[in-house]
């Protein structure tokens, strides 16, 4: 890291002690930055770093609930609206008894970035509890929802802040949400939240965003070197929304696809995954992977089996953070791998990603590479605020475009501050700028 930006890091720890996830996103970031602050040494005399890295706002609160057995349940919620610089505050939020604190600063932060490199006009936040709703009936989740909003509303605006979903909320829970929102509010802001039902005012290809947005940004680091994803082997971590969607894109594009995973293990099928039957299992019967090869019997089960074993040319970690560590980069090496792009937050550890760039793999940072399911977020917003609903072809067009423009953005920033190929740099640095320069005009706020 450049000396000039050590001590704001070291200020960093020390504000906020024991958020590793936290700490790691700050660190990717400032290392990054080293020649844009050398360059541009006003960003530093009048201390955007501090201010970009302190959230504008973090929300904390309880959310008491009543099971089906008539227990009073308590957990905890959050929401950190981290920086508005260039528009309102736009994430997700999780539902996973991981949730803490240092885990939503770590997905704001990244939030702030991602957003910006879309060249749309939101700003970064994210937010969520330590709720798990696997196992909950939908009255539970629908009361535990309801809880949530009802402190929630408060802090939220199509002007204001507008969450959205992400790990273990989908569009069930985000129509509780929002109809306790308007239940509340007594206003019908369909704007306020985004990845709603298309009955009420939700977006075509929200679904398959994120997925079919890791997908076009591989296929536009691919064309750097004249490949293409046709006839790539590529292996998918994860099973749900992310993971689906990149695999059914990478299919279209012509690739065989031929593992994923869930937390217990991954499959593997030579032939290419059925993705009729993935989404049965996944997405309709809410089972775990195993059942997919059941059903399937030429697939093969692993049972805690780590999927980055199965040799492929492109790889996609679309489950969670640090899921990809520097023994796995390594075996993804050796295997011959030619791309890595992260369809999760932060799925690779840092030593991964530098197994990976020293390696001479294409490596996609998960702010530039995933930055779609939030791109058809503002797309929903958009229609929302219209009155208007675009056809599937039309959306799917749009996030298209935007994912070259991030391609294209990331790309041009490495090459102009030394750094040619490296999109780790490249949308740090691009994103940095676009939000420290709107931060600059809007004074000290």
């Amino acid at each position: 890291m450049d000396p000039l930006l050590q001590p704001h890091f070291e200020t960093v720890l020390a504000r906020n002690p024991g958020e590793d996830e936290f700490h790691q996103a700050v660190l990717e970031v400032l290392e990054s930055l080293g020649p844009v602050v050398r360059k541009h040494q006003h960003y530093v005399d009048e201390a955007v770093i501090e201010r970009l890295c302190e959230p504008e706002r973090q929300l904390i609160f309880r959310v008491p609930w009543t099971d089906d057995a008539g227990r009073v349940q308590i957990n905890r919620a959050f929401r950190v609206e981290f920086n508005s610089a260039l528009g309102p505050y736009k994430g997700g939020l999780r539902f996973h008894p991981s949730v803490y604190l240092g885990i939503v600063k770590f997905l704001g932060f990244e939030q702030i970035f991602k957003n910006a490199l879309t060249g749309m006009p939101i700003g970064g936040g994210k937010g969520g509890s330590d709720f798990d709703p696997k196992g909950r009936s939908d009255a539970e989740v629908m009361r535990f929802c309801q809880s949530l909003m009802t402190e929630l509303y408060r802090h939220l605006g199509e002007y204001t802040d507008v969450p959205a979903g992400d790990i273990g909320v989908g569009g069930r829970e985000i129509g509780y949400l929002f109809g306790q929102y308007k239940r509340i509010t007594n206003r019908y802001e369909s704007g306020v939240l985004t990845g709603k039902g298309l009955a009420y005012g939700g977006s075509q290809v929200r679904t398959e965003a994120t997925g079919f947005g890791t997908v076009f940004f591989t296929e536009e680091m691919l064309k750097t070197t004249g490949r293409s994803l046709s006839g790539r082997r590529v292996v998918v971590s994860g099973s749900g929304n992310v993971a689906i969607y990149a695999a059914h894109k990478a299919m279209e594009l012509g690739a065989q696809v031929v593992a994923c995973s869930d937390s217990s293990g991954y499959v593997l099928d030579e032939a290419g995954l059925d993705l009729a039957l993935l989404k049965q299992v996944k997405e309709v019967d809410r089972a775990r992977l195993s059942a997919y090869a059941e059903q399937r019997p030429d697939a093969s089960y692993v049972a805690g089996g780590r999927v980055w074993d199965v040799p492929c040319e492109v790889a996609l970690p679309c489950a969670t953070q640090n899921e990809l560590d520097a023994d796995a980069a390594q075996a993804l090496l050796s295997s011959g791998v030619l791309a890595v792009a992260e369809g999760a937050n932060m799925p690779c550890t840092p030593e991964a990603t530098r197994v990976f760039r020293d390696g001479g793999v294409l490596f996609a940072p998960g702010k530039a590479a995933n930055a779609g399911g939030v791109a058809t977020s503002a797309l929903e917003m958009q229609q929302n605020a219209s009155r208007d609903s675009w056809s599937f072809a039309h959306t799917e067009e749009r996030l298209r475009a935007i994912m070259v423009g991030v391609h294209e953005r990331c790309a041009t920033a490495a090459d102009e501050y030394g750094a040619p190929g490296n999109y780790v740099a490249g949308a740090n640095i691009s994103s940095f700028l676009q939000v420290a320069d709107a931060m600059l005009s809007l004074g000290v706020v």
